[in-house]
């Protein structure tokens, strides 16, 4: 829409249409009038008009005709009626084949500008939630997902028919093999696309503050909460909320989630009160959470109202059929990021050996490594000698290959305590989990 709106002025007295035209123009629109339907119509074709204010009874072609044919050429762009008291039923009917508003004679001039300018600023933002919504369905959407295999061609699928879902859903999978980006994808293909999308891992966010992070608090609940504070949840409102490393989330706030996403409101800490929201729960978890259940860390209920819908990841070695048309989707992404890079592609050798890596850290691996090499690269194309030893020599990439001075049992435990913890992307409880410690020893060997 131009710095200054173009409206059409229709009325059969042509001297009440200019002097419309003219109380516009000196505020800030340009304004055109005519004394005839036929001719604003003609003048709608035409084209460049953002605004029509039409009079409702008019010879031959009247204001109902005007907004029909403004409706067809451009169903969103604004139409206020103006009408005699005596034809308020005809109003009326035109608001609801689709006019803004409409406007009793004899009006304010003042009220017409009011009712134009809210018209205007609703299209504006309608044209930019859409957008939005183009910008984010090239970015994240369903596409975004990359590869052919025939897993991912069945993930992609799977998102699209689940994104207008009320349901919550579950996705699964390693650590790196994309359920951020699964997430985003299904928010962006869904109705909510123009809503916001809001984020938070669980595992990141001491058990002491995530319930008042999540749900929020109001002023005084507790020492520092200086006012009050709406949470993230409620920041979701009208769009998404991903809740990353669902499985890290204690019992205790699992069970007011779980209250949360079956009554549609959330109690602030320290609240008194329920507050409505609505945002569309997505859940992502590289934990077993039946096995969970099973040992008392994770409600049943819970888990059977987050996984009405369950989309399981693979990792990267599970589908190495797709890693060159990865490899090239993440050059172009990280080229976008290094522009000075003189690093263009990957080598037939060195595309090989990428292959054949078991990539433990999955697409997010993968993603490093390349950001090394377009750091430092100095030619075109990327080269076995580019790759980093762990993918060039599989030995090395391997922890239980014993090789080089003996160590002792001590540094031992430290080095493979810091690489567990590398692996499940500085998670420490999901780290002694898989080493079998608890997680005050696994701090003691990383000491």
């Amino acid at each position: 829409m131009p710095d200054r709106a173009h409206i059409l002025i229709v009325d059969d007295n042509l001297e009440m249409a200019r002097t419309l035209a003219d109380g516009l123009s000196d505020n800030g629109y340009d304004a055109t009038a005519v004394s005839a339907g036929g001719e604003a119509i003609v003048r709608l074709e035409a084209g460049g008009i953002d605004a029509v204010v039409t009079d409702l009874r008019m010879p031959n072609i009247d204001g109902l005709a005007v907004l029909e044919a403004s409706r067809r050429l451009d169903p969103a762009r604004p139409v206020i009626i103006m009408t005699a008291f005596s034809a308020i039923d005809t109003a009326v009917e035109s608001i609801r084949r689709g006019a803004n508003h409409y406007l009793t004679k004899p009006f304010k001039q003042d009220e017409l500008y009011i009712f134009l300018g809210r018209a205007l600023e609703e299209v504006r933002l309608r044209r930019e939630a859409a957008a939005l919504k183009r910008e984010l369905g090239g970015r994240f959407a369903a596409r975004a997902i990359v590869g052919e295999s025939t897993a991912i061609r069945a993930i992609r699928e799977l998102v699209v028919r689940v994104a207008d879902a009320p349901a919550p859903v579950l996705i699964r999978g390693e650590t790196g093999t994309g359920k951020g980006l699964v997430a985003r994808a299904i928010h962006a293909e869904s109705g909510r696309a123009a809503g916001p999308f809001v984020s938070i891992n669980c595992a990141a966010i001491p058990e002491g503050l995530l319930e008042s992070e999540l749900f929020g608090y109001v002023r005084g609940a507790f020492t520092g909460a200086a006012r009050d504070h709406g949470g993230l949840y409620a920041e979701a409102r009208g769009g998404t909320l991903f809740l990353d490393e669902i499985g890290e989330m204690v019992p205790a706030l699992q069970a007011k989630l779980l209250h949360v996403i079956e009554s549609g409101s959330v109690r602030p800490v320290g609240g008194t009160r329920e507050v409505p929201v609505d945002a569309r729960i997505l859940a992502a978890t590289n934990r077993n959470l039946a096995a969970a259940v099973r040992d008392g860390k994770f409600r049943e209920d819970l888990l059977y109202r987050l996984d009405v819908v369950s989309i399981a990841l693979p990792a990267l070695r599970d589908r190495r059929e797709d890693l060159p048309q990865l490899a090239a989707h993440l050059l172009t992404e990280l080229r976008g990021r290094y522009p000075n890079s003189p690093v263009e592609r990957v080598g037939a050798e060195a595309l090989a050996l990428l292959a054949r890596h078991a990539w433990p850290g999955n697409v997010r691996e993968l993603s490093h490594v390349l950001e090394r090499i377009v750091l430092l690269g100095r030619r075109p194309e990327i080269g076995v000698d580019d790759l980093p030893d762990s993918v060039r020599d599989p030995a090395a990439a391997d922890p239980l290959e014993f090789r080089g001075e003996i160590l002792p049992i001590r540094e031992l435990q430290r080095r493979y305590a810091a690489w567990a913890l590398t692996q499940t992307g500085g998670h420490r409880a999901q780290a002694a989990e898989k080493l079998g410690i608890d997680v005050k020893t696994l701090r003691g060997w990383l000491e």
